[in-house]
């Protein structure tokens, strides 16, 4: 039996995290284990959630009091740093990407999107780390296309030919099983490769992965 991908969902509108719940709750491989309306609400659930039922993943809204969402992902991230994030909102902008970029978020879903994209991004951030729209991947692009933005990276450290493949085939979706196999190594070698690149670089999670090959050319939007 595989396990099921275990979300928290928060929102300051009661109505809107009602109907994402009922959403969910008809999608086989996906539970709610968290529900709330504020971001001191679900700190203090978090904390009394057991390692069984702790959420994979937290969908989080920006605009929320009387904590924010940009001041809950950085809470988060410090508190629970392997958790997965993926941003739902209203408020799309370059801007607000890249600052997520920086607080490692790995998602940015609007709020509008399909039952179908919403849960194909829950999956995505489960399975491989990010979720990027097409919107999200020419926002990505024009915000790294300055040399300023580039600097959030290390990029005095060199990058081993292998660490180079193993980050390109990253940013092509292949999880360390499928990159061991296709590299004829251990997952236990691929994903050693893959953390001591996100400590060359300064990265934060995958996605931050992906932004620096998108940066330093070392894939392309096409094949994202």
């Amino acid at each position: 039996m595989i396990d099921k991908i275990k979300i928290a969902l928060i929102d300051d509108e009661p109505l809107f995290l009602e109907g994402l719940s009922l959403l969910f709750s008809n999608v086989k491989n996906i539970v709610v284990t968290n529900t709330a309306t504020n971001g001191y609400e679900l700190l203090d659930d978090l904390e009394n959630t057991s390692e069984f039922n702790f959420p994979d993943i937290i969908l989080v809204d920006i605009q929320m009091k009387p904590l924010d969402g940009f001041d809950l992902v950085e809470m988060l991230k410090k508190k629970y740093s392997n958790i997965k994030i993926i941003i739902l909102s209203s408020h799309y902008k370059t801007n607000v990407v890249g600052h997520m970029i920086k607080l490692g978020v790995s998602g940015f879903i609007p709020k509008n999107s399909s039952k179908k994209l919403l849960i194909s991004a829950v999956e995505s951030v489960f399975e491989y780390g990010i979720y990027f729209t097409k919107v999200d991947k020419e926002m990505l692009v024009k915000y790294m296309g300055s040399n300023s933005k580039r600097s959030i990276f290390n990029n005095n450290e060199v990058l081993s030919k292998r660490e180079i493949e193993v980050l390109k085939l990253i940013c092509n979706e292949y999880t360390s099983q499928e990159i061991a196999d296709k590299l004829f190594i251990s997952k236990r070698t691929v994903e050693g490769h893959r953390q001591k690149v996100i400590d060359k670089i300064g990265a934060k999670n995958t996605v931050g992965l992906v932004i620096y090959a998108i940066a330093n050319k070392l894939h392309t939007l096409s094949k994202l």
